[in-house]
């Protein structure tokens, strides 16, 4: 008698289902962004600071007989934003660890990649999003001061390598956080993480002078992204040392982090 051997129903079923799109992963992890508590103050906050600081700005430009233009409102709205921003991108990576809700997420979609690349997708899409507020706070801000010193034009002075250079930095810090969130899957760990670290490498930095001449200007974070700061172009030397700095800062804590991620059992 032979006896012949038939595949489960359910590891047919589960070998042929389609794959979840990867674009409805990301509009799972984009609403995942905001739809905590946490998450959605993050989002207000953010609109609340930037108001705050454009009212700093225009008390400010009084006094100095609004000589501020549109680049320089641009520039300071992307100091709260660029705060902000990475603390939100964390939450995205650590609130299922945190919250033990991880085991679900992977259960739904085994292939923890698919999940990695959404929310960097989620990430990128925050970095644009960033810049486009600043933009709109900053022009608001420079439309306003022109109508209160009598130049409704206002000065409306802008660069590309501005639009840029705030795009890198934003999307920079942003990752930087992502890594620390990946590679450490712990709320307050990763939040601690990310500022504790560049601060003390910035203190080394002005503690040590032989740290600060010879090294400084190309591990630390802060020190690289300075010339990025403004409205003009950097120059290949300031490329190249802001290119080593995300290695040490963004690149090698997230390769980890993913790694971890891939690796790590969910309890």
């Amino acid at each position: 008698m032979t006896t012949t051997l038939h595949r489960p129903p359910s590891l047919a079923v589960e070998r042929d289902a389609a794959p979840i799109p990867l674009s409805r992963l990301t509009r799972v992890e984009l609403r995942k962004l905001v739809d905590t508590r946490a998450g959605f103050w993050l989002a207000a906050s953010v609109g609340v600071i930037s108001a705050i600081v454009v009212i700093a700005m225009l008390i400010a430009d009084r006094q100095s007989l609004g000589h501020l233009n549109f680049i320089e409102f641009f520039a300071m709205m992307n100091i709260p934003i660029s705060t902000i921003l990475p603390v939100m991108a964390i939450l995205l990576v650590t609130s299922e660890w945190s919250q033990r809700n991880a085991l679900t997420t992977f259960t739904m979609e085994p292939r923890r990649e698919r999940i990695l690349l959404a929310k960097l997708g989620v990430a990128l899409i925050a970095g644009i999003t960033a810049v486009v507020v600043s933009l709109t706070f900053g022009a608001v801000a420079n439309v306003v001061a022109g109508l209160i010193y009598g130049d409704p034009a206002g000065s409306w002075e802008f660069t590309a390598a501005a639009l840029i250079n705030s795009f890198t930095l934003q999307m920079l810090w942003l990752l930087v956080g992502f890594g620390f969130a990946a590679l450490i899957l712990n709320t307050p760990g990763a939040i601690v993480a990310y500022f504790a670290l560049p601060t003390a490498m910035s203190l080394l930095s002005e503690l040590v002078p032989w740290f600060k001449n010879n090294l400084a200007g190309w591990v630390d974070l802060t020190t690289t992204s300075v010339p990025f700061q403004s409205g003009d172009w950097a120059a290949g030397g300031e490329w190249s040392r802001l290119t080593v700095s995300a290695v040490i800062w963004v690149a090698i804590p997230l390769t980890l982090g993913v790694m971890r991620v891939l690796h790590t059992e969910v309890k």
